[in-house]
C-alpha cells in the first residue's frame, strides 16, 4: 500500500509541478522557446488545451495551467485522505474542505520549492556556466524575487548575495505554510 501510495504522489508531483512551472513561466514572462518550456509545453498540453476552452486566460495569467495543477493536486490529496477515510471524518463537507485545504497548501508549498530550485539553479550556472540554455529561463523566473532585494542589498565586491536573501526568505515562507 506504501508503495502505491508513493507512486501516486511522485506521478501527481511530476505533473503539479509541470503545470505550476507553466503557469509561473508564463506569468513572469519566460521565453518558451528553448528545451525546457518547450518540454513543459508538450507534457502539459494534453490537460492545458482542453481547459483552455473552458477557461480561457485573462490578467496575463494562464489559468488553465493553474486549474490543472489544483485538479491533479486534489485528486491526490482526495486519494490520500480516503485511504485514512473513516478515521477522519464522516462529514463529507468537512472532508471536501480538507481535502481542498490540503490540495492548495500542497501546490503553494511546490511553488515555493520551484523557485528555490529555480534560485540555486541560476546561482550555480552563474558561476560554472552563465551561457547554458537553462541560464535564460532561470533568471528569467526568478528576476521577479530578487530586484526587489538588488534594490537594497548591493552586490558586495563583485558578489550578489540576492538568491541567498531570497532562498532564505523562501524557507521562512515554508516554515508557515
Amino acid at each position: 500500500m506504501q508503495a502505491i501510495a508513493f507512486l501516486l504522489d511522485a506521478v501527481a508531483s511530476f505533473f503539479c509541478t509541470l503545470f505550476l512551472l507553466r503557469f509561473m513561466m508564463q506569468a513572469m514572462r519566460v521565453s518558451f522557446a528553448g528545451q525546457i518550456g518547450d518540454f513543459v509545453v508538450k507534457l502539459t498540453n494534453w490537460a492545458v488545451k482542453p481547459l483552455r476552452g473552458l477557461i480561457p486566460g485573462f490578467g496575463g495569467f494562464d489559468w488553465a495551467s493553474l486549474i490543472a495543477a489544483l485538479a491533479v493536486q486534489l485528486l491526490l490529496s482526495g486519494l490520500v485522505i480516503g485511504l485514512v477515510g473513516p478515521a477522519i471524518s464522516n462529514d463529507v463537507g468537512t472532508l471536501g474542505l480538507m481535502i481542498l485545504w490540503f490540495a492548495a497548501k500542497a501546490l503553494l508549498r511546490l511553488a515555493v520549492y520551484i523557485l528555490i530550485g529555480a534560485l540555486i539553479l541560476q546561482a550555480v550556472l552563474s558561476w560554472i556556466n552563465p551561457y547554458s540554455p537553462l541560464a535564460a529561463p532561470a533568471y528569467q523566473l526568478t528576476r521577479p524575487i530578487l530586484d526587489p532585494i538588488r534594490r537594497i542589498l548591493p552586490t558586495i565586491s563583485g558578489i550578489d548575495l540576492s538568491p541567498l536573501v531570497a532562498i532564505l526568505l523562501l524557507q521562512v515562507a515554508l516554515m508557515f505554510l
